[in-house]
């Protein structure tokens, strides 16, 4: 075996230059596909760690009759008294913080301009909760409890609406009567989560002023659950179940992403073939130009008894080490792509998707495994590659190979 290595070492060294680029072509296949799969998988992880932060938390209760695409402020789709319920929730060992949270839509007007917004009264002392806004702040400041003025606006928001932290902002509130309220804000300060299109369409303030203004009294939409361990979710849910409330988990409220979970592998395999298909074809192409240069080696190698089984050996030995080359040039490669991805991102700007938060910069995930398959998918396309390259060498007539020119 060591000897048709050897061989075959000897013979891509004939021709240096086509080995290498068809090692390269094989290589920056690879280093393409494993930033995709990395892009690909931190899309989906990013997308779905993103909705249950801002959005959904990692439980919810809720009213039997609220609907999460309306916004109800009527009383028989809300909770009453929010706080008792958050509290006995919070109570449960698995829960970091259970609070309260009030949805209501309006219209932020400044100068000339206008957006349609939702309202989202939430508890400012509640930091595991309000951490993707306190994280994000931009400029000014975080609301404080009882403030009855101030209100956080996201940054996209602010440059369309050209204000700054300090300026005023005038809000209509569609209120639980039907009737709309107005009044004027201080905007306390600006943040950004990363998604401009929820920084745009989402405004900030205490939960005790947007009961007030929207006319909800002592009741909140939700209860947005944050648990220490999200595995923790079925026995949360399990405690919870003789509570005459509804009960969503993460899950339940995520199912559009997670339903596509299993679809990424499948694409990667579809994306894996086409890609080493592609570079499979240089890799035959290479191999059939060194069979016609050395008809009359591979002749005379059968002439003194070289059986068909090794002749097809030396050229699999050849696919082999190509194969190899590529593996290694296509790692060197792709962690540089996958590095650049996971710390800098790509830039796809304003995605809107119903029920799902993107960020406009999509950050890679490395999976090692992703990697691994790539590099034995890989080997096993370049040997398949090699086939017909070696059964046409093994075929040769001994005595027509020896009368070749080459």
């Amino acid at each position: 075996m060591f000897s048709i290595i050897k061989m075959a070492y000897r013979d891509l060294g004939r021709n240096r230059r086509r080995s290498f680029f068809s090692a390269l072509a094989l290589g920056l296949g690879i280093g393409l596909l494993l930033m995709m799969a990395a892009l690909i998988r931190g899309e989906l992880a990013g997308g779905l760690n993103g909705t249950i932060q801002l959005e959904t938390g990692d439980l919810q209760v809720r009213a039997q009759s609220y609907n999460e695409n309306k916004t109800s402020l009527a009383w028989k789709d809300l909770i009453a008294d929010p706080a008792t319920v958050a509290a006995q929730v919070a109570s449960l060992a698995p829960v970091e913080i259970a609070t309260p949270r009030l949805y209501a839509s309006g219209i932020v007007a400044a100068s000339d301009t206008s957006f349609g917004v939702r309202i989202i009264g939430v508890d400012p002392t509640a930091a595991a909760a309000n951490y993707p806004y306190t994280a994000g702040l931009v400029s000014g400041q975080f609301l404080s409890a009882g403030d009855s003025s101030g209100i956080l606006i996201g940054q996209t928001l602010a440059t369309k609406l050209n204000l700054k932290s300090g300026d005023p902002l005038n809000l209509l509130v569609n209120t639980s009567n039907g009737d709309v309220d107005q009044q004027t804000f201080t905007v306390r300060g600006t943040y950004a989560t990363g998604s401009s299109s929820y920084d745009q369409g989402n405004v900030i303030m205490p939960l005790d002023k947007a009961q007030a203004i929207s006319g909800a009294g002592n009741h909140a939409s939700i209860i947005f659950v944050v648990l220490k361990d999200r595995e923790q979710t079925a026995a949360v849910v399990t405690a919870l179940q003789s509570s005459p409330y509804q009960i969503r988990t993460w899950q339940q409220m995520n199912d559009f992403l997670l339903s596509f979970e299993p679809f990424p592998n499948a694409m990667f395999y579809l994306l894996y073939l086409i890609v080493l298909g592609i570079t499979a074809t240089v890799i035959v192409n290479t191999l059939v130009m060194a069979v016609f240069e050395r008809t009359r080696e591979i002749g005379i190698l059968a002439a003194i008894g070289m059986k068909s089984g090794r002749i097809m050996s030396m050229f699999f030995a050849e696919s082999a080490l190509l194969a190899v080359g590529g593996l290694i040039i296509g790692w060197i490669l792709g962690a540089g792509l996958v590095y650049y991805i996971v710390k800098i991102g790509f830039a796809v700007g304003n995605v809107g998707l119903t029920g799902v938060i993107l960020s406009d910069t999509i950050h890679g995930q490395f999976n090692l495994s992703d990697g691994i398959q790539l590099s034995i998918v890989a080997m096993i396309v370049t040997l398949l590659a090699a086939l017909y390259p070696a059964l046409l060498a093994a075929r040769m007539e001994p005595v027509e190979a020896l009368h070749s020119n080459k």
